[in-house]
């Protein structure tokens, strides 16, 4: 494990390059580690399994998960992924989504799509569509969010689970962060091309006013005493 990690935390030290388009950036930095990715992150990325099991899509579901990477966050549906009747995986990276054609390939009903989320679009409305450590990765995030809800039939669910940080001042119901975490968190994340926002929590809620949200705080590999805040964020559109 030891090993495995090192090879992913050197990446993650280096950082995401500054040269190159959004795509060609993210290939660069995940390339190196996509065989690794999710072994590492299982223990950084909390919140998945809760986030799937309150979108709890019918049986006969079309779901899009934008931001997909390698397909990880489908294991978290377990045996109802079988029922659905199409889900897409849209990507940006191509070396992640090697994984996911990996992860997929025995899985009729799951489509694995290169493609951006604040551009790409179904075929047909859809029931389901979600994000998980994506949104704080896309510099057109509120196109991305703008286009989520798009493609949602209506009285379909959307879901994102991300860290964040609040606002200085933030809505009532909104918990308050102090401002060494506002501080801290964004630049820690921010050097490898995650960008906590509290304008992404702050949109979702203004755009999807029936919703659920759940605040939380979860521990950081090697970093002790630590918690990175993150919320988990279900809302359903108006129809």
């Amino acid at each position: 494990m030891l090993v495995n990690d090192t090879r992913v935390l050197w990446r993650l030290l280096r950082g995401q390059a500054r040269s190159g388009n959004h795509a060609q950036r993210l290939q660069a930095f995940y390339a190196p580690q996509a065989s690794r990715y999710d072994h590492f992150r299982e223990r950084l990325l909390h919140g998945r399994q809760e986030l799937i099991d309150r979108l709890a899509p019918a049986a006969d579901s079309r779901v899009v998960e934008l931001g997909a990477g390698t397909g990880r966050n489908l294991l978290f549906f377990g045996s109802r992924l079988d029922g659905f009747e199409r889900v897409e995986l849209v990507d940006l990276c191509p070396a992640l989504l090697d994984q996911a054609r990996k992860r997929t390939s025995g899985m009729p009903n799951v489509h694995v799509i290169e493609g951006d989320a604040a551009r790409w679009h179904p075929r047909e409305p859809v029931d389901v569509v979600y994000l998980s450590y994506a949104l704080t990765m896309m510099p057109e995030w509120q196109r991305a969010i703008d286009n989520a809800m798009a493609m949602l039939r209506p009285g379909g669910t959307l879901g994102v689970v991300d860290f964040y940080v609040s606002d200085q001042r933030p809505e009532k119901g909104v918990v308050q962060h102090a401002a060494l975490t506002r501080w801290f968190w964004p630049r820690w994340f921010g050097h490898d091309g995650v960008h906590l926002d509290p304008a992404h929590l702050r949109y979702l809620v203004e755009h999807m006013p029936a919703h659920q949200l759940f605040e939380y705080r979860a521990k950081v590999p090697y970093l002790p005493g630590l918690k990175a805040p993150y919320y988990l964020f279900v809302g359903r559109k108006a129809g």
